[in-house]
């Protein structure tokens, strides 16, 4: 089928609602529940990748607050052998009502999921046996070949992400 526009004005019209169709979508992430198995065999798979994983949640202030860190060393070495996951620990139910909203208000371009375990007890010393009391922020490294797996529960800064991701990729 071909489209033609008689003025320009309808061109400029079309146009403009395609570029903003598109860039919704782009900007739109799918955000998947997982369970805490599926994560650790991701990150624990037998590659030459860095993860960044941060635990947060829309509620907690200090996750908030570091969350923007995340998003700069996700675009400062997004051509790199390092993946930046933003794991959130809300309640599952509130997928759609907080966490969804959320990440496009804020246009979030690192890779985000939902942590699917309510069970606490169960989920946190798989994660670290460091971790005490699913207490957020937290944020695990991973790099298999380099053998580490190191668990921080703190805020972290941009200077300490920066230099604790070039240490490990290198």
């Amino acid at each position: 089928m071909k489209m033609s526009f008689k003025t320009p004005i309808k061109k400029i019209i079309f146009l403009t609602f395609l570029v903003g169709f598109f860039s919704m979508n782009v900007l739109a992430q799918t955000i998947p529940l997982i369970k805490v198995t599926d994560l650790l065999k991701r990150i624990k798979s037998n590659n030459d990748t860095t993860y960044v994983v941060n635990f947060w949640a829309t509620w907690c202030v200090p996750c908030v607050r570091e969350m923007p860190n995340f998003e700069k060393v996700n675009e400062e070495f997004k051509n790199e052998k390092v993946k930046v996951l933003l794991v959130s620990i809300n309640f599952p139910k509130e997928l759609d009502s907080l966490v969804i909203p959320y990440v496009k208000r804020k246009k979030i371009k690192s890779e985000v999921m939902l942590l699917n375990e309510l069970d606490m007890d169960y989920f946190v010393p798989l994660v670290s046996p460091k971790w005490h009391y699913a207490d957020i922020p937290a944020t695990l490294f991973v790099n298999n070949k380099k053998d580490v797996y190191d668990f921080y529960q703190q805020e972290m800064t941009l200077d300490f992400l920066e230099q604790k991701i070039k240490a490990l990729k290198n």
